[in-house]
């Protein structure tokens, strides 16, 4: 029973810390998007210390000129007050106690009429003390006034003969305490000793002061406001039009060519907009251009590539027929006739290459997808490219998964694009064994085709699906390939809706792996298999054809 309210109240602090984190994330996100949310807040942080700046110097040089006025004012009156202490002492009657005749001089004192001085407005009301040091019955200091007041730091000026001043606090009437100036002086009278001291409260100051600062902070509030106005209104007119900019980029770059910028006066944002506007034509034309070209360049390889198949059945059946009576030739004619055949075979392949991605090109490629086993695509391309193998003496690793891998592909794609990726990894082999992967996470399956051959200098990795790129042009290709295997094959993935990367390292090979979504449609997030072979996994493999291991 006691644990149930704790759980309660760990829940609601992570509800809360949630909720607190979400917000943070949420303003976060609209700082880092609003400009002019940026521009305004920058503006009133930087006025607000202007203006914090700019208040306490204010308030500091009114204080101080204040006070220095009350100081001149009480330095005066003090003055005329010793001069009248002294002159009522020396001539008061001589029989009469100290305490009555500091009581007579304070009440003297009091009662003066203080609107005859000029300095009585300034100086305001001000309350007297006179202390006699020693005059007590028990040798104590005795005083007249509220000497308890009077601090002990200033005595000891006086007494050592100064006029001096000190601004403490003294108990006011509501039991509170308020400012004050206290200001003493040693005088010459016919008491020994005796201590003059004025207590002048500051409070008409301290109201002078709160009303300088309560009208600087309604000030302050009111120009922050305005500021906030003045820099939203001033933000707007620079952010609306790059706002405006940034739709039509948008728009643009959607395909939507004749998108373009208002031009309004002749200001900064009107040369931006007729800049922007400029470069949008511009690039209109190049694209257009260019898209021209392309269909051009499309057409015309589509158009050879048909128009080259007519005279390759004549020459492939004349071919035909001399193959097969190539026994009854010579040597020599025999090794024609069988080199004819070798690179109609591979024109014919390039052909079929050619006009493939043609389709490709002008988005003529169709998906015909059935959901079948992974292994019977891997099966194909291992089929037609055992040969290839055991003509290089090269070793071919299977390290499949043992139970069945089901997906939604088209198997004539996949078997092509896995013996694409075969016949390059035994071309650049070097004889080392090649190793096939297969691996699936329930959401996509990764195939890696990995050879130990020459590998990929930095760079390559991206060229190598280029059409007809090839690392070292003077290479033998024992494949017979055509330069457009890579080309197809990474059309082919993107057809799936899936990828294929490349890795490889000078001296450590390469590796090719291709992801493919299990469901038809799906877009691909992560692989199940790394691209960047890692080394120390435990693996079942299979050995087939080729070398020995």
């Amino acid at each position: 029973m006691i644990g149930r309210p704790r759980r309660r109240v760990n829940g609601t602090l992570g509800r809360i810390s949630r909720s607190a984190s979400g917000f943070g994330r949420s303003l976060g996100h609209i700082w880092r998007r609003s400009l002019q949310l940026r521009i305004v807040v920058s503006t009133l942080v930087l006025s607000f210390v202007v203006l914090l700046i700019l208040g306490f110097v204010l308030t500091s040089q009114i204080t101080d000129r204040l006070l220095d006025v009350k100081l001149a004012a009480a330095t005066e009156e003090i003055e005329r007050a010793r001069v009248a202490v002294e002159r009522d002492l020396s001539s008061s009657d001589g029989n009469m106690s100290v305490q009555n005749r500091l009581r007579q001089t304070r009440s003297l004192l009091t009662d003066r009429d203080v609107d005859a001085s000029d300095n009585a407005g300034t100086v305001g009301t001000f309350d007297t003390v006179l202390v006699v040091p020693g005059s007590g019955a028990d040798g104590q200091d005795s005083g007249i006034g509220p000497t308890s007041e009077i601090p002990d730091n200033l005595r000891d000026m006086v007494q050592g003969g100064q006029v001096a001043y000190q601004y403490t606090s003294i108990p006011n009437q509501s039991g509170g305490s308020e400012p004050a100036l206290v200001m003493g002086t040693p005088t010459n009278s016919s008491v020994p000793g005796l201590e003059l001291y004025l207590v002048f409260p500051l409070t008409s100051e301290q109201n002078t002061v709160d009303l300088v600062r309560g009208t600087l902070l309604t000030g302050g509030l009111v120009l922050m406001g305005l500021l906030a106005a003045i820099a939203w209104l001033v933000s707007r007119q620079v952010v609306l039009p790059v706002r405006s900019a940034s739709r039509i980029a948008v728009r643009f770059a959607d395909g939507r060519l004749k998108e373009r910028m208002p031009v309004r006066g002749e200001d900064d944002m009107a040369r931006l907009a007729m800049s922007f506007n400029d470069m949008a034509e511009s690039l209109s034309k190049q694209i257009t251009h260019l898209e021209e070209f392309g269909g051009l360049q499309r057409q015309f390889t589509s158009d050879v590539s048909h128009e080259l198949r007519t005279p390759l059945t004549t020459v492939r059946m004349a071919s035909d027929v001399l193959y097969e009576g190539r026994d009854e030739l010579d040597p020599v004619r025999k090794r024609s006739v069988e080199l004819l055949d070798k690179e109609l075979d591979r024109f014919e392949t390039l052909l079929n290459e050619l006009l493939e991605i043609s389709r490709h090109d002008a988005g003529m490629a169709e998906l015909a997808a059935e959901r079948m086993d992974m292994a019977i695509p891997i099966d194909g391309a291992l089929a037609t490219i055992s040969h290839l193998a055991e003509e290089m003496d090269t070793e071919l690793v299977l390290d499949l998964p043992t139970e069945p891998v089901i997906a939604e592909i088209d198997p004539r794609r996949v078997e092509r694009i896995l013996r694409n990726l075969l016949a390059n990894a035994i071309d650049h082999g070097e004889r080392k064994p090649v190793t096939l992967t297969m691996r699936s996470d329930g959401d996509a399956v990764a195939i890696t085709v990995r050879d130990q051959g020459i590998g990929l200098r930095p760079g390559e990795e991206k060229l190598v699906f280029n059409r007809f790129w090839r690392s070292d042009p003077s290479r033998f290709r024992r494949s017979g390939g055509t330069g457009l295997g890579l080309a197809i094959s990474i059309e082919d993935a993107r057809l799936h809706q899936g990828r294929l990367e490349a890795w490889g390292e000078p001296g450590k090979g390469a590796c090719f792996r291709l992801t493919l979504p299990l469901v038809r449609g799906h877009k691909v997030l992560g692989s199940p298999l790394p691209l960047k072979p890692v080394g120390g996994t435990k693996t079942s493999s299979t050995t087939v054809g080729g070398g020995s291991a």
